[in-house]
């Protein structure tokens, strides 16, 4: 038995006083009960928490764990401002550590429109200043997007699946030629088959990455990995390693990426675990599918033109039907489903796939759902899938969001307040390595609806924050109801799971603009402490 004595509460929608002081009794992995007031009890199973505020560990609904724990492994352009610059860092960098995957020369945050010396994006041909005849491959800072170079589109081009499903996620010049720059699930293809890793990858990336979570409360996560490893079995069977070791001190849901039907098909028959079955730790997760692609590229799909760009209204991956026969199929076999559906087209096209199925059977979820529509909205209500949000997004977004889709649509843009008012179910998550890992930091924006240092002044569509109590609970017990465990994990209460952190300050005390300074004191997984601030 553990007490932790002498604490402050913070439980979202509990109406606890700020002030009183409760001890919370920890027996194994459980919490025995949450008592008011100070133990009776003393001896070393007492620790004295001087007040701190507890409150449930965080559940992040949708990450990417080991594309968080490669990074290190990669050139890292996200400060760089001049193509001079990028090719100095390659050169030095490359040569003095060991970046290869698999011979191939890898970097990530690229973000062209800062560098000051060139006038567009890079391209295969601008990559031949390099001096390597190796494959390179430099991945943009949000993900949806990278260049390669022409030893790279030698290999790319003897692989005749990349035109299936992908082939207008390829960039071509006037000519028909490839640019060396790919596009959304043309990007998923490189890296699922061209950056596969092994299982000593793996583990190491993935151990290296936890203390990271641990440091901001995070006690489990739901992460697609699939992309960097290609096999769904060597993948779990690595955090299975990793848990039987006692490195996984968190609680991990594998989603499972396919491109389509037939990928789900193998998936079913040469794997006998579903949604939810699995280890103490290590669970399946959902099928994870992407049905568009990002505003920033115009690629995911809306129902009207671009407001900036006139002749395109993005992309949809997958016919109705195609994604109609999926998500059946998915639902059908034990599966939960997990749809990337970024524009209005797509959250449509999302719906009328699960208005096929019950999607309260499995919890279903569309992830970011970023431009929606009052008729979207009633269909979300009635339908229930969970939404999964970013709130860390908007804090780049804000201001690009109505050159994207326009004034009268600008409203409907991550409406996170109706969404709660409408009693749709969503959570809160940091899709990081793309957005801020930190919790607290999601929870600043969905609460403020303002980068960091307070613009827009008064939020983004101010109407649509979300209060502190709602982003909590979508950071805890929401994410837990995706896992159908809500009953057991998520909150604090007698009986659940001892996922617990401890707040330097109070979020009901503070201003919410002051909200990003709160830090993370400790961390308890399972009724163990697995960080403690110094």
């Amino acid at each position: 038995m553990k007490i932790l004595n002498n604490v402050r509460l913070f439980r979202p929608f509990v109406n606890d006083s700020t002030e009183d002081v409760f001890h919370i009794e920890i027996d194994g992995e459980k919490i025995q009960g949450v008592h008011k007031g100070l133990t009776d009890e003393a001896g070393t199973h007492v620790v004295d928490c001087d007040r701190r505020v507890v409150a449930a560990g965080f559940n992040d609904s949708h990450m990417h764990l080991l594309r968080y724990g490669l990074m290190k492994m990669e050139l890292d352009f996200r400060s760089v401002t001049s193509f001079e610059e990028m090719k100095n860092l390659i050169t030095n960098r490359y040569n003095e550590a060991k970046m290869e995957e698999h011979d191939w020369v890898v970097g990530r945050g690229l973000i062209d429109s800062q560098l000051t010396d060139i006038d567009h994006p890079l391209t295969a041909d601008d990559l031949e200043e390099l001096e390597y005849n190796k494959p390179a491959f430099f991945l943009h800072e949000d993900g949806h997007e990278c260049v390669v170079n022409y030893e790279a589109l030698k290999i790319l081009k003897q692989e005749p699946k990349l035109l299936k499903n992908h082939e207008t996620f390829i960039e071509t010049d006037d000519n028909g030629n490839w640019t060396g720059r790919f596009k959304d699930t043309a990007v998923h293809f490189i890296k699922f088959n061209f950056r596969q890793k092994g299982e000593e990858e793996i583990y190491e990336a993935v151990r290296d990455a936890v203390p990271h979570l641990l440091e901001n409360g995070i006690t489990s996560v739901h992460t697609d990995d699939l992309n960097f490893v290609g096999n769904f079995e060597r993948l779990r069977n690595t955090y299975l390693d990793l848990e039987k070791d006692g490195h996984l001190k968190i609680d991990v849901h594998l989603h499972h990426y396919i491109f389509n039907i037939d990928d789900l098909r193998n998936f079913l028959r040469s794997n006998a675990k579903r949604t939810g079955d699995g280890s103490e730790r290590v669970k399946v997760g959902a099928i994870k599918i992407f049905l568009d692609g990002t505003q920033r590229l115009h690629t995911s799909a809306l129902r009207q033109a671009y407001h900036d760009k006139p002749d395109t209204a993005g992309e949809l991956v997958y016919s109705q039907d195609e994604l109609n026969e999926i998500v059946q199929t998915a639902h059908e076999n034990g599966m939960q489903v997990a749809m990337h559906a970024i524009g209005d087209r797509t959250v449509e096209q999302s719906l009328n796939a699960l208005e096929q199925v019950n999607v309260t059977e499995r919890r279903h979820r569309i992830i970011h759902a970023q431009v929606l529509a009052p008729d979207l909205l009633e269909r979300l209500q009635e339908v229930k899938p969970y939404i999964e949000t970013q709130p860390g997004f908007i804090m780049n977004e804000y201001d690009q969001t109505v050159n994207w889709v326009g004034e009268d649509q600008e409203k409907y843009c991550n409406p996170w307040n109706t969404v709660d008012n409408m009693e749709i179910p969503f959570t809160l998550s940091s899709d990081t390595p793309i957005g801020p890992l930190s919790p607290i930091t999601g929870i600043f924006a969905g609460v403020n609806r303002t980068d960091t240092d307070g613009n827009p002044n008064g939020g983004w569509i101010p109407d649509e924050r979300l209060s502190i109590d709602s982003s909590f609970q979508g950071y805890s017990q929401s994410a837990a109801e995706l896992e159908f465990r809500e009953h057991e994990k998520g909150s604090l209460e007698a009986g659940q799971q001892a996922d617990l952190i401890l707040l330097s300050e109070h979020p009901k005390e503070m201003q919410p603009s002051e909200l990003n300074s709160i830090e993370v004191v400790e961390t308890w997984s399972r009724g163990e402490r697995v960080f403690q601030k110094d």
